[in-house]
């Protein structure tokens, strides 16, 4: 079933990836840079609607009424899930990759400078797949007979996903609220709006009610959780990291991410199983949204990118539904 619906446009933080500045090793000390970006606290603001009502806005009232409470609400920012190392064995230095992940992670290695210390086989690639919550030895370097100083310097990146992994759903997404509820589909492929990019191109906008309760759509491990932004609105520079987030990896590897999600609803933790159909959070308007809905997409690593997938929801009698712009999509 198709219909007119007014048009929800947003779109979810990029996939979980970073890109480390230079990391310098004299062999005495290591200096680990790593810069992270400065969010302001956000105002919230409480007071009474016309009808005697708690309203909680990011924006004081526009009558001049009194403000009962005005709370600062410091976003979750976050943090680096993998680091790099040196270790020494003998004479030798060894760079170990410690992935704190609850998924595994595509890293890339590069070296800048190497001075009194062997050079790397130049067939190797310097790419790996650090296993979820593992180490992993990376290269070991000997020390030159006649090195002085030996000094390296480094820099390495790295993409959450493992780049084998296939999208095998073992059946149809469960539509992602309550069953028996319906609600409409503001934007899905082929109509990108603002899923313009490869990691959003398969992403279904589903609109409903701020407080809409969201369940699993499949049984898999939270990996990373944003629960403490409070802010939305449609500038994409502005508002692109100020979406609560939950986002869950699926046995076969690829992951789903359910985004705009409502300011402290997230019940689930990093490190959690949760099983499909289960309660994880409420829908919101946070981030880049241009009104309340939830933005739904499974995306897989093809190699230090992420890529969206197309899904198929379960339908009546277990039919599988392709979600489509104006459809009104039923839970079952």
């Amino acid at each position: 079933m198709k219909f007119d619906v007014q048009k929800t446009a947003g779109c979810a933080p990029r996939s979980v990836r970073n890109r480390l500045p230079s990391v310098t090793v004299a062999i005495v000390g290591i200096a680990a840079l790593v810069i992270c970006g400065v969010v302001a606290a956000q105002a919230l603001y409480k007071y009474r609607g016309e009808n005697g009502e708690w309203i909680y806005s990011d924006r004081p009232p526009d009558d001049g009424q009194d403000v009962v409470e005005v709370r600062s609400l410091t976003p979750s920012t976050p943090k680096s899930g993998i680091k790099v190392r040196y270790e020494m064995d003998g004479t030798d230095v060894q760079l170990v990759a410690s992935n704190e992940f609850f998924a595994p992670v595509e890293l890339v290695l590069d070296f800048v400078t190497i001075r009194g210390l062997e050079f790397p086989n130049p067939d190797d690639h310097l790419r790996w797949v650090v296993p979820a919550r593992s180490e992993m030895m990376l290269v070991s370097l000997g020390m030159l007979d006649d090195a002085v100083s030996p000094f390296i310097e480094y820099r390495y990146q790295f993409l959450v996903g493992n780049p084998t992994a296939q999208h095998t759903p073992p059946e149809p997404y469960r539509v992602p609220f309550a069953i028996a509820v319906d609600h409409p589909v503001s934007q899905a492929f082929p109509d990108t709006v603002t899923h313009t990019t490869l990691d959003s191109r398969y992403a279904v906008d589903i609109v409903m009610p701020v407080g809409t309760d969201i369940f699993a759509a499949r049984s898999g491990t939270v990996f990373d959780v944003s629960a403490k932004n409070f802010k939305g609105g449609t500038d994409a520079v502005r508002d692109m990291s100020l979406a609560n987030i939950v986002r869950i990896l699926h046995d076969d590897g690829t992951y789903a991410v359910y985004a705009h999600l409502t300011l402290n609803s997230i019940r689930v933790r990093v490190g959690d199983y949760v099983e499909r159909g289960e309660f994880i959070a409420e829908s919101g308007n946070t981030g880049y949204s241009s009104g309340p809905h939830l933005h739904f997409v499974v995306v897989r690593n093809v190699g230090m990118a992420m890529n969206s997938v197309p899904v198929e929801f379960e339908g009546a009698d277990s039919r599988p539904v392709a979600p489509a712009t104006g459809q009104l999509l039923t839970a079952y």
